[in-house]
């Protein structure tokens, strides 16, 4: 399994999925039923995220430290969300594993554990996070129709437009790094930036 490396990022969480040379032709035709398991376990660990988010803010607020195991939670909750994200927007074929762990998948995902995090910016970071969500909401907007195309190109192709395969990545790399940083895991704002 390779996965393309991107430029080194300046934000210390990455993102990257494979580009596949040839897809299922009526993938995009089933692949949202298949991933239905996959939706009702992400939905469960959705609430915890909520708790793990909920004591990190006060662990940090009094030791300056997110707990490590907590921490590492959080990106395997992150990593399965991403695994089944790129599987539904058609960007690969193989089925995505029922597990957080790093390597089983062609997509990678992974956030550098901070030494030490700021107790005051837990305050204000959802609201320093406004600006991404209006940008994201336009955004997501756009790839859902790139997304459509890409839909039509790959049954009559089997082949994802390269150009929309690069931008629907970026935009789920965008909308992970604002994630990461919302949710306590990281003080460096995010940019504004698909790269």
């Amino acid at each position: 399994m390779t996965v393309e490396a991107s430029p080194a990022p300046s934000y210390p969480m990455r993102l990257d999925v494979a580009y596949p040379e040839q897809l299922a032709r009526f993938g995009p035709v089933y692949k949202w039923l298949l991933a239905i398991p996959h939706f009702i376990i992400l939905y469960v660990l959705s609430s915890l995220i909520s708790v793990v988010t909920f004591i990190a803010f006060f662990a940090i607020l009094f030791t300056k430290r997110y707990p490590k195991g907590l921490f590492d939670i959080m990106v395997g909750v992150y990593r399965w969300q991403a695994n089944v994200g790129a599987y539904i927007g058609l960007m690969r074929d193989e089925y995505p594993p029922f597990s957080w762990d790093a390597g089983r998948y062609p997509v990678e995902f992974s956030v550098e554990y901070p030494e030490e995090l700021s107790r005051w910016l837990i305050f204000v970071k959802w609201l320093l996070t406004i600006p991404h969500f209006i940008v994201l909401i336009v955004l997501w907007i756009v790839a859902l129709f790139a997304w459509m195309v890409a839909w039509v190109v790959i049954i009559f192709t089997r082949k994802y437009p390269r150009g929309i395969f690069d931008f629907l990545v970026g935009v789920m790399r965008w909308g992970m790094r604002v994630t990461v940083y919302y949710n306590l895991m990281r003080d460096e704002y995010p940019p504004f930036s698909l790269k």
